[in-house]
């Protein structure tokens, strides 16, 4: 185990030491105890390099607020270490972060697996709703969940000792550096970068997996230039805990045929077909067809003399306000709206909410102190689950709208607690 600078991650190292670099990604929420069970075959050929994320397994707490950041840590980490040029295998936000460095990285990497991965993980809202529970709750409600999400139920019932490992495992992550991990998640999508992917890829996912299923896989494989798709039978999410041998005979084939001696200065890639594991061996399947996504468009007219605040508008706008929200009320806007609402985006989103002279927390108190004066409630609404994604505690939000009661009157303050209230119940709830 290695001591850690701030900007750098916790690592292990198992395996020969003149052999080539294999690096193990692990998912949110778990440690790199999520690859024991590949360990002891994969070091027959590789030098395994596995890490935890910030405030994972005991690792320091020092938040990662994007993948970037975290691609960034593991580089500087593997730099003093004088690794250049590895293989990558990833789960989850591991495989976000083999992502990332296939775009931003690609003379590093020598061959990269995906699993249980997506070029966008789920919608923006859904992890910054992740995060304002744990904000709320701790980290006790996801824990909690943890099987249900990561394991089949047949697997879970079989196996009380790994389904209380993954509670354990998730329970004692910082609840700071979890957050700040969701936040990196929703705030992930490189859809439209998959093309510029030039090394052989391996998407690997569980058949049962309701969290990044086939459907992410296929869009992976649809967009990734040399890409093949293994999809492990009666697996889930976690899939390398729930079907080791697979997924390990799975990664030994890959990185066995895409990286050989010499692969640096080869002119092509080679193409495999698709492979699925079937009673424990990797057959050809019929190749699935691609599966297609439309990004929202932005809509023209950018300011004279600067460039257009449109686009850093929408993105701010959909970070507080939340896809759903931001969707719903583009939807609705028509010939008569719809200017209204491209001004909105340009001006408050764009103009003043992306200035760098409050944080979004300030301004979301400021905001609601103005929203309880001008006795908008339905914005306070709205504005009441913003301030939750930018970070106010429910008890942070009582003391600002006690602070308003002073100075905007006692009946405005109780029809703000009433709103805000439910607002903060439905939102810190966790789901059952």
């Amino acid at each position: 185990m290695s001591e850690t600078p701030p900007n750098t991650l916790q690592y292990r190292f198992d395996g020969p030491e003149d052999a080539p670099v294999l690096i193990l990604g692990p998912s949110l929420g778990t440690t790199w105890h999520m690859w024991d069970r590949q360990v002891p075959e994969l070091t027959k050929q590789w030098r395994v390099f596995r890490f935890d994320l910030p405030g994972h397994g005991g690792a320091p707490a020092y938040p990662g607020g994007s993948v970037g950041d975290l691609t960034a840590r593991l580089l500087a980490t593997l730099e003093g270490l004088g690794v250049q040029r590895f293989g990558y295998a990833g789960c989850a936000l591991g495989g976000a972060i083999g992502l990332e460095l296939a775009l931003r990285h690609p003379e590093r990497l020598a061959s990269l697996a995906l699993i249980a991965a997506s070029p966008r993980f789920g919608t923006a809202d859904e992890f910054r709703q992740r995060g304002v529970i744990v904000r709320t709750n701790g980290l006790d409600p996801i824990a909690r969940s943890a099987p249900d999400r990561w394991f089949t139920s047949g697997f879970a019932a079989a196996q009380p000792a790994i389904t209380e490992w993954a509670v354990q495992m998730v329970r004692t992550t910082d609840p700071g550096c979890y957050i700040a991990a969701c936040e990196a998640l929703a705030a992930f999508d490189v859809r439209a970068d998959l093309g510029s992917v030039g090394v052989p890829t391996l998407v690997l996912v569980g058949s049962d997996d309701q969290v990044t299923g086939p459907a992410e896989a296929r869009t992976l494989v649809a967009g990734v230039p040399d890409a093949r798709l293994a999809v492990v039978p009666g697996a889930s999410h976690l899939v390398p805990v729930e079907q080791p041998a697979a997924v390990t005979d799975l990664l030994v084939r890959h990185f066995s045929t895409a990286w050989q001696p010499g692969f640096e200065a080869a002119t092509g890639h080679i193409a495999l077909p698709a492979v699925q594991v079937q009673a424990g061996q990797v057959v050809v399947p019929q190749q699935a067809g691609p599966v297609g996504e439309i990004a929202a468009a932005v809509p023209p007219h950018p300011q004279e003399g600067g460039p257009d605040p449109y686009e850093a508008g929408i993105k701010v706008r959909r970070e507080v306000l939340g896809d759903a929200h931001v969707d719903q009320v583009l939807a609705q806007a028509d010939d008569f709206s719809g200017d209204f609402q491209e001004y909105v985006t340009r001006s408050v989103w764009g103009g003043v909410w992306d200035r760098p002279g409050l944080d979004r927390r300030t301004r979301s108190c400021v905001t609601l102190t103005a929203l309880v004066a001008g006795g908008h409630l339905e914005d306070l609404a709205v504005h009441t689950r913003a301030a939750l994604r930018n970070g106010l505690t429910p008890a942070e939000i009582k003391e600002v709208l006690l602070q308003a009661a002073v100075y905007c009157g006692v009946p405005a303050a109780n029809s703000a607690f009433r709103v805000a209230r439910q607002v903060v119940r439905e939102e810190t709830t966790p789901q059952v």
